[in-house]
């Protein structure tokens, strides 16, 4: 196994027990201490392997993130490995994290002597055949499934003849600007060695040898980075706060409890660059002066800690974790924290909660965990996305990252693009960027052409915005000013046959069963607020005075319960669980309108609202549906026209289904 001290040279004296306090540097960039030829070129002949620049090999990358994974990789690795011996070609197999398309996967790249690393989407076996019957045996390319190059340039794009364009111009990857992505479904996310010669760990090198603590935490203020985790708040001034903080011991802690529905981001980068997280995470340790950490991962994701558990593990025999880290007499010990799944222990006092053994519920604040955190020590906590921009801003400086962005919101966001758009995953965009510029350049636009309704962004704790907003500005602000927020990256695009009742009866259903019971406007108003939707997507059978009044009534007491519950909760879960209900009402409210007053769900998709008849032009009497319906609905003679009798009907659609004759309409 690759360890940073094994001898470069014959005069090299690096040792476990001796380390250069210049290793990072003498890793990247050669030898320090000494000067040798022989050490010189045995660092580029390394390099360049790593970089896949080695004459005498084909390289061939399979991204094995779980989107990856869960269509196949496995095997097209296996595979492609067993044919590349087989046919006695020299090659190296590699696996990679997600790269972010992941309608694209199972995505294979192939990189050959003195030509750029092309990429091949949706891989089959027979696919993996072509690839390496076509491109690598022959110097063809297959037809319909290349997506581009990775590192074109002008002689590689001559080599091609133009054939491959570079992956950059693929619509997905427009007006990206990949800074937490940046080695992700590019280097082996198991590979120490290959993340410190791309520059792993050089900003910790020069945190731990040429900056103060102080001036790392001014660096990250100038910088202007806030909270990828929702919340927003100044990263640099949640580290002063904890670096001045009183205390025998301290804490960081990395929040990656990833629990909003169609929120991926997090998984992604733990998967695909681990490391860039444990040195934005070493980093902040210095910064404020913690000697202990732990990662506090979803149990559900199994990569990603069987990943981490592989980094920490290679950290410590390296000499990059635990006692005196490259000579810097810096001592900082990391460990993994399993979360058994609860959405409430993204909030980070359920969070400290969860760590130390006990139920996993917020506690009023303050005192801050800035002050009395982990076991009443001081604790600092950053979300994943968060972390892993601490390295390229201490190593290309604050000016450069605030160069990115808005004045108010710095740098890049990770979103998860799910829903109705045509290109579905992951992309890492400048702060400031528009809806329409995501959903529509970088997503593709709608499926099948159809009109956009709204986008869901912020998971349950944000809000949905309508066609109106298409123009506002990705950033902080600007979404609190519409009524949504940044949340941990989740964006859902919804199309015209999307009901906005239902997508926040969704929401608050998801809410309302997260929610870990400790205060009642939580626990009793979520419950309350369902009870009322439910009511309001479902059909009046009484039709009695009083309960069309109750229905009358509905409207007004959503709202007000909505916000008692938004001012009174005890966490910032709670307060923001209801926000899904108040965008809809804010933006929605004719859809809300003709569900109350005309019993009625415009987009036909609330089924207690349904009504279903049979036509009696089209009707023959074949009787199929009247066999199909569960409950007896239908009658009628054979051969005569039929009919559903309302009161009985389930509303389950079998009817249309199983119709051969499309009699049956749904309103």
């Amino acid at each position: 196994m690759f360890t940073l001290f094994s001898p470069c040279c014959e005069k090299c004296t690096h040792t476990q027990d001796n380390p250069c306090k210049d290793l990072i540097e003498c890793a990247l960039r050669g030898p320090l201490c000494h000067d040798s030829q022989s050490c010189h070129e045995k660092k580029q002949n390394r390099l360049n392997f790593l970089n896949g620049e080695d004459p005498k090999y084909t390289y061939v990358y399979v991204g094995m993130g779980t989107c990856g994974m869960a269509a196949g990789a496995e095997k097209i690795y296996n595979y492609m490995s067993k044919q590349l011996e087989k046919r006695e070609i020299p090659a190296v197999v590699k696996k990679v994290g997600c790269f972010g398309l992941c309608t694209q996967e199972i995505m294979v790249d192939v990189k050959k002597p003195g030509s750029p690393r092309i990429s091949f989407s949706q891989v089959t076996i027979e696919k993996a055949n072509e690839i390496l019957d076509i491109f690598v045996e022959h110097d063809a390319l297959p037809n319909g499934y290349v997506l581009g190059s990775i590192a074109m340039n002008e002689e590689n794009s001559a080599k091609l003849n133009g054939q491959v364009k570079p992956i950059e111009e693929h619509p997905i990857m427009r007006k990206q600007k990949r800074v937490v992505l940046r080695n992700c479904g590019i280097i082996d996310p198991e590979s120490l060695e290959e993340y410190v010669m791309r520059g792993g760990y050089n900003a910790l090198s020069t945190a731990l040898f040429k900056l103060k603590p102080e001036e790392v935490i001014n660096t990250i203020i100038e910088s202007g980075l806030r909270g990828r985790g929702g919340g927003g708040f100044p990263t640099g001034r949640k580290w002063f706060f904890t670096r001045k903080a009183q205390g025998d011991r301290k804490f960081i802690i990395c929040n990656a409890d990833e629990g909003d529905p169609g929120a991926f981001m997090d998984r992604s980068v733990l998967e695909g660059d681990p490391h860039s997280v444990i040195e934005g995470m070493i980093i902040a340790a210095y910064a404020i002066g913690a000697n202990e950490g732990y990662i506090y991962v979803r149990a559900e994701y199994p990569l990603a800690i069987n990943r981490l558990k592989k980094a920490i593990a290679d950290l410590e025999a390296n000499g990059l974790l635990g006692d005196n880290i490259l000579g810097s007499g810096f001592n900082f010990y990391l460990k993994l924290k399993m979360g058994a799944g609860a959405f409430v222990c993204g909030e980070e006092t359920a969070l400290i909660a969860s760590i130390e053994g006990k139920r996993g519920t917020p506690r009023p604040r303050p005192p801050y965990p800035a002050n009395s955190g982990l076991w009443g020590y001081p604790t600092n906590i950053n979300n994943v996305e968060t972390l892993a921009n601490v390295p390229v801003i201490i190593g290309k400086g604050a000016g450069w990252f605030k160069a990115i962005g808005t004045p108010r919101s710095t740098g890049t966001k990770v979103f998860a693009i799910t829903g109705k758009t045509k290109n579905s995953g992951l992309i890492e965009v400048p702060m400031g960027i528009s809806l329409r510029e995501i959903i529509f350049e970088l997503g593709g636009g709608l499926q099948d052409n159809k009109k956009f309704k709204a986008a869901q962004i912020g998971g349950p704790s944000g809000g949905c915005l309508p066609a109106e907003l298409l123009d506002t500005a990705i950033d902080y602000d600007s979404l609190q000013k519409a009524g949504a927020m940044m949340g941990s990256g989740g964006l859902v695009v919804m199309d015209e046959e999307t009901c906005m009742v239902d997508v926040a009866k969704f929401f608050l259903n998801f809410t309302k069963n997260e929610s870990c019971g400790k205060c009642i406007p939580c626990r009793e108003g979520t419950a309350r607020l369902l009870e009322i939707l439910e009511t309001i997507v479902n059909s009046d059978r009484e039709n009695t005075e009083a309960s069309l009044l109750k229905r009358y009534q509905t409207l007004a007491q959503l709202e007000r319960l909505a916000y008692v519950i938004k001012d009174t909760a005890a966490c910032g879960l709670g307060q923001t669980a209801p926000n899904p209900v108040l965008s809809t009402l804010k933006y929605f409210k004719e859809e809300y309108q003709a569900h109350v007053f005309e019993q009625h769900c415009p987009a036909k998709q609330c089924r207690g609202l349904l009504v279903y008849k049979i036509d009696p032009n089209r009707c023959r009497g074949c009787g199929i549906c009247a066999k199909k319906c569960p409950n007896g609905a239908i009658v009628g003679e054979r051969k005569h026209s039929h009919y559903i009798v309302a009161d009985k009907c389930l509303r389950c659609g079998a009817c249309v289904e199983f119709c051969p004759f499309d009699a049956i309409t749904v309103n």
